[in-house]
């Protein structure tokens, strides 16, 4: 296990790398850059841009630039914020709870969502049950995030007024209003990653159940529940942890759109943030974040297959 575990470690070191080279090379093909939004209200001389190019190290070349940024991520600097004046790492750290609550509760929604679905749908192939969910999945698989949120915000804000429209509350101090505020945007974000996962779950509950040793626990008289539930499902479970994995790692990274829209203080505001701002150090910091991050899921995903799957060799 543990053989495992650092293979993985020193496989992700080349990803990472990759991950930094491209992430720097494209933040600097965006028109633009910091100095122009620090003085957007006030005259740019160049001698103040040559001194403020001075100070950040924006006067060196690129390659130069990448090299000193790498030498700090090495030694754990991830930078300063050049539009807020903070480390970009104390930064990811204020928002990044909220995101991770966020995932966690779209996930569990999710899969309360598909799992029931898919198992009915395959066990009820090509009855009402099989069309009714599976439509539904395509439906949920269909709709755009941005669209999903703002037609629930019509619905259960503006129209039956019953939850909130955006805004956030920490869990810790005020766990009744931090589920009214979490219960739209993890419905927006659940619903796609529901419709994803009941899919597979029917194709492959559908292709176990036609495997020998389901039609002998039947013959041998077990009872149906057991069947489905302990032989069937546990075998059909690692291909589904695997996209329930990436689906997950997904959404740390691709909650943007969401949390812009219902106001959501995570670290996707914060991308669009210091995107929007050409926050080199800070957007730099953020997807190497999101690539740690992504990479440990995975990583976390193969480990817990050993544990659905005994038979499982990791090494």
């Amino acid at each position: 296990m543990w053989r495992y575990i650092i293979n993985r470690i020193f496989i992700s070191i080349p990803l990472l790398f990759l991950v930094t080279v491209l992430v720097f090379s494209l933040i600097h093909l965006i028109p633009g850059d910091p100095i122009d939004y620090l003085f957007a209200d006030e005259i740019l001389t160049p001698e103040i841009r040559a001194a403020h190019e001075e100070s950040l190290g924006l006067n060196k070349s690129l390659p130069t630039q990448y090299f000193l940024w790498l030498s700090r991520v090495l030694r754990g600097v991830l930078g300063m914020s050049i539009q807020m004046g903070r480390p970009s790492l104390d930064l990811i750290l204020e928002r990044l709870p909220a995101t991770l609550l966020l995932s966690f509760s779209a996930t569990f929604i999710a899969l309360l969502i598909a799992l029931p679905a898919g198992i009915i749908a395959a066990v009820r192939r090509r009855t009402f049950y099989d069309y009714f969910f599976m439509g539904l999945a395509l439906l949920g698989s269909a709709l755009p995030q941005f669209w999903l949120g703002i037609l629930l915000i019509l619905v259960f804000s503006l129209l039956l007024g019953v939850l909130p429209s955006s805004g956030y509350a920490s869990p810790l101090t005020a766990p009744l209003d931090s589920l009214q505020y979490l219960a739209l945007p993890s419905l927006t974000l659940g619903a796609g990653m529901a419709a994803l996962i009941a899919r597979m779950t029917r194709a492959e509950m559908l292709e176990e159940l036609g495997k020998e040793y389901v039609q002998t626990a039947r013959a041998k008289g077990l009872p149906e529940g057991l069947v489905i539930f302990k032989h069937t499902l546990r075998n059909a479970l690692v291909p589904i942890i695997t996209v329930i994995g990436v689906q997950f790692g997904r959404l740390l990274g691709g909650t943007v759109i969401v949390e812009y829209i219902f106001s959501w203080p995570g670290v996707g505001s914060l991308v669009v943030e210091a995107i929007y701002s050409r926050d080199y150090p800070l957007v730099q910091a953020l997807i190497l974040t999101f690539a740690l991050i992504f990479l440990s899921v995975n990583s976390f995903v193969d480990v817990l297959y050993r544990y659905v799957n005994p038979r499982i060799t990791l090494e």
